[in-house]
């Protein structure tokens, strides 16, 4: 009864007194105002006093404020009334227990009932599958098929939801088949459920598929599709679906505004994402903690940090769950930011927020950059002793990176023989790039060794490899690796750059021809160079692969994408803005130094966003601190 004092929710008079034996109640009816005390004796136990709907009302809205005192208190009146005949009240009783999360007394209701309808199996099956018991849900969806129970559009989409978390590829077209022969296929729930499993499974041209043969659609259904184009980095598919959805109206949700987000900010599409952003305020999402994640993360990756900040401070406090932190304090790693990732992480920890295996992951990536190694042993220590989350993958492979940066290999090698479960390749990975800057050729063909047997389809680690070889003027092992890499069928990821001029974006590729500004681009790139040289630039051309002369190295050198990028901008951009550059592989050294002269010869603020971390050029400096 306090329960339902607080909620105001009283359906008929009947229910003044009928949860607890002696209660004093005070109730208001439509204006009507009256106090009645009973006492609940024997007599009062009578059916014809208190009726099956009173209990379901009451368990309705038990399951509504998951309380489940209340809901056991129903249940014992239930069975000493003698109703679970009633097959309505016993479903309503499960989905009371089940939305309270007591799955096993949800079953115990269950396998007591004498007689079960659709609803019952429907209820048992949704149950598991929310609860992530996939096993028990298909379990259960067998038990009924056994039984000969027809089923219906939603038990079909909550096995295909169950299905989902094993990313079963063949459960997954059986079930497909299944839906068609029962002339399901084409209901909106099952129809929703299905693109999602094959989105799940990696299957997005089946998904596809599924959703343009679908001939009703809700808003489920389609922030599914678009969050099965994120999910399989089809990003820019994702955009275009959202635009064709907004051409229908389409009523906008969290889901499908944090997936829209998230494609622009794997694209750095900056404009798409304020456009995303000036949705989220139309359509009264700003607020929502997902969404704000989304936007949080999509700003910092497109190099806009303070924009990213100010989202994360819009929040209110007590509405800042852990996955918003953790973007925040992840957004400033991605900077190079250690002062800033560590106040924010302190200030995590008064907010009563205990920090998880993300926020240790972008702790330690932040040492790794900054050169930060007493730091990053300090906190790879404590993780464990203090906070008691043990070391997984991602620790090790950034621990890796901070003791190889900062020139500690043989510790670094040390350390990965000692994880206590087999090495992975980002973990060999971190080991081979710190190689490659200082040159241990030696652990570098070690750890390329693991990686070719780890990652063969991976050419990245052949021309790291390569590089190391040319660093050590050991051509002849260069040859080697090249034809290994050629032998291996791999195909080399073009390098490629791109940066946004008055709402468009304008992408390069290495040696770029077909950009209709092409010619006045190499020009104005030539006389760049000339006047960097004054600054102290001096091409890296040992870091060249191709065994030619020094002049025609240098060449091949200035047709680096980013190059050709950052001259374009200095074209078009006004005279003291700043450049945003994004790429899709790592920055070379070169490049690297080219950019530090250029932001002194220019006095322009430099952003080039890499595979793996911002660089912020300032006069003649980067923020990486020579850490990358």
């Amino acid at each position: 009864m306090n329960l339902l004092r607080q909620c105001r929710v009283l359906p008929s008079r009947r229910h003044a007194c009928f949860l607890s034996r002696n209660l004093s109640v005070s109730v208001t009816y439509e204006g009507e105002d009256f106090t009645r005390e009973e006492r609940y004796n024997d007599e009062f136990a009578s059916r014809n006093v208190v009726q099956a709907s009173d209990f379901i009302e009451i368990l309705q809205l038990c399951a509504r404020n998951r309380d489940v005192m209340e809901a056991k208190s129903c249940h014992g009146k239930i069975i000493r009334l003698d109703f679970r005949r009633d097959v309505t009240l016993s479903n309503v009783l499960i989905n009371s227990y089940s939305k309270c999360g007591f799955v096993e007394l949800a079953r115990k209701v269950f396998d007591g009932m004498l007689e079960r309808s659709l609803v019952s199996w429907n209820t048992m099956i949704g149950l598991y599958t929310r609860n992530k018991m996939e096993v028990e849900a298909l379990d259960m969806f067998l038990e009924m098929r056994n039984e000969g129970v027809e089923f219906s559009e939603f038990t079909i989409s909550s096995v295909l939801s169950a299905c989902g978390a094993n990313c079963d590829a063949l459960e997954c077209k059986q079930l497909h088949c299944f839906s068609l022969k029962a002339c399901l296929d084409t209901h909106v729930y099952v129809g929703t459920a299905l693109l999602d499993l094959y989105a799940k499974c990696g299957m997005i041209e089946e998904s596809v598929r599924v959703f343009e043969f679908m001939q009703d659609r809700s808003s489920v259904t389609w922030s599914s599709m678009v969050a099965g184009y994120v999910q399989n980095k089809g990003y820019e598919e994702a955009l275009l679906l959202y635009r064709r959805g907004q051409r229908l109206s389409l009523e906008q949700n969290q889901f499908t505004l944090s997936s829209v987000i998230c494609a622009c900010s794997n694209l750095a599409a900056l404009i798409e994402g304020k456009q995303m952003h000036a949705v989220m305020h139309k359509s009264g999402y700003a607020c929502n903690v997902f969404v704000a994640s989304s936007a949080v993360d999509m700003y910092a990756k497109c190099g806009s940090l303070r924009e990213s900040y100010v989202i994360f401070s819009e929040v209110v406090g007590e509405k800042k769950n852990i996955e918003l932190w953790n973007t925040i304090i992840s957004g400033f790693a991605k900077h190079a930011r250690p002062k800033e990732v560590m106040i924010l992480f302190e200030k995590m920890q008064q907010g009563g927020m205990q920090p998880n295996e993300v926020t240790f992951s972008s702790l330690l990536s932040v040492c790794a950059h900054t050169g930060l190694v007493e730091e990053g042993r300090r906190i790879f220590k404590f993780m464990r002793s203090k906070y008691g989350v043990s070391p997984n993958v991602v620790h090790y492979s950034c621990m890796v990176d901070v003791l190889g940066r900062a020139g500690l290999l043989s510790e670094a090698y040390e350390l990965i023989k000692s994880i206590p479960f087999d090495p992975t390749a980002s973990i060999w990975g971190s080991l081979l790039a710190s190689c490659r800057v200082y040159k241990n050729l030696e652990l570098a063909e070690v750890a390329a060794k693991e990686l070719f047997r780890l990652e063969p389809e991976n050419a990245g680690n052949h021309v790291l490899l390569s590089n190391i070889y040319a660093a050590n003027n050991h051509w002849e092992d260069i040859v080697k690796s090249r034809k290994l890499l050629r032998d291996s069928e791999v195909k080399k990821v073009r390098g490629k750059s791109w940066i946004e001029i008055k709402d468009k974006v304008h992408v390069f590729s290495v040696g770029e021809s077909g950009h209709p500004r092409i010619r006045e681009i190499c020009l104005k790139l030539d006389g760049l160079v000339t006047e960097l040289k004054k600054f102290g630039y001096k091409p890296s051309v040992e870091h060249e692969l191709h065994d030619v002369e020094e002049r025609k190295k240098e060449e091949l050198l200035m047709q680096h994408s980013e190059k050709l990028a950052l001259v374009f901008g200095l074209m078009c951009l006004p005279e003291g803005s700043s450049f945003r550059i994004m790429k899709n592989l790592r920055i070379c050294v070169d490049c690297h130094e080219f950019m530090k002269a250029a932001s002194m010869a220019t006095r322009r603020l430099i952003i080039v966003r890499d595979v793996n971390r911002f660089h912020h050029f300032s006069d003649g400096h980067c923020s990486c601190g020579e850490f990358w």
